[in-house]
């Protein structure tokens, strides 16, 4: 049986990117990859936090920290140069870096509406364009490379108060299936999770407060949030797949069945 799931889910020899991975879901992603056996790169504006992180995880295998800010073509470009001097192929991109903005809609800002748009929709098209030839370098029909999109069930829900959010996890989902499309003649599958309530920065808020924690976790039908496993799996069940392309999966309790 051992042997039979490593024939299926092993990432070892694999090179895999996760940006906005030195928390969150980001950091969850990371340390399932590293797991499986991939060497993974992973990415944060912030350099300290992002070292520390990849400290953490290198008891489990091979992970090094780079910090760059994928929201600037600058900074995609500089971490275009660091992977491409160290690696000369990649075969798993996770584009998980993303923002949030919660403020009331009559002051809700011009700067508040593209700083999301611009981190959870643009920087992962540029950011998958920076490295399509490291993508494509050593991928074929028997074994693709994979970009793996962090969408969100804000998407189809909704988000009180932050009003680009569901909109900019809206549009990932759609530029999921366009470049699942485009890209697919190249031997790289693009798939997208769509996570619900899991542990991070953007929903520490509601986790601190536990009435309102207890109030949410009672409109999941799974009555519980997500753990580190529940989407390391999901990540590492994409990153192994060669059938799988253009798919939005959500991960969500069910939260988005009602």
């Amino acid at each position: 049986m051992n042997d039979y799931l490593e024939s299926l889910f092993s990432l070892k020899g694999k090179v895999a990117l996760v940006t906005g991975g030195s928390r969150g879901i980001g950091e969850m992603i990371a340390e399932a990859l590293v797991r499986a056996g991939a060497r993974v790169y992973i990415v944060a504006r912030k350099t300290a936090p992002c070292e520390a992180t990849a400290e953490r995880l290198r008891a489990f295998g091979e992970c090094i920290a780079i910090g760059a800010d994928a929201l600037t073509e600058e900074g995609i470009q500089s971490l275009k140069s660091d992977i491409g001097s160290r690696e000369n192929h990649l075969d798993v991109l996770v584009n998980n870096a993303g923002t949030a903005w919660v403020e009331p809609v009559d002051t809700f800002s011009e700067r508040a509406w593209d700083r999301v748009m611009d981190l959870n929709v643009k920087s992962p098209f540029f950011i998958a364009q920076a490295f399509l030839s490291l993508l494509e370098a050593h991928a074929s029909k028997d074994s693709p490379s994979h970009i793996i999109n962090i969408g969100s069930i804000a998407a189809y829900t909704g988000n009180t108060s932050a009003f680009s959010y569901g909109p900019s996890k809206a549009a990932i989902h759609q530029l999921t299936r366009v470049l699942a499309d485009e890209l697919a003649p190249r031997h790289i599958h693009v798939n997208a999770i769509a996570p619900g309530f899991f542990p991070s920065e953007l929903t520490a808020p509601y986790l601190a407060d536990e009435q309102q924690k207890n109030a949410m976790i009672e409109d999941i039908p799974a009555k519980r949030i997500g753990t580190p496993e529940d989407i390391g799996a999901l990540a590492i069940a994409i990153a192994t797949n060669r059938y799988m392309l253009g798919s939005i999966i959500p991960i969500d309790g069910g939260a988005s069945l009602g």
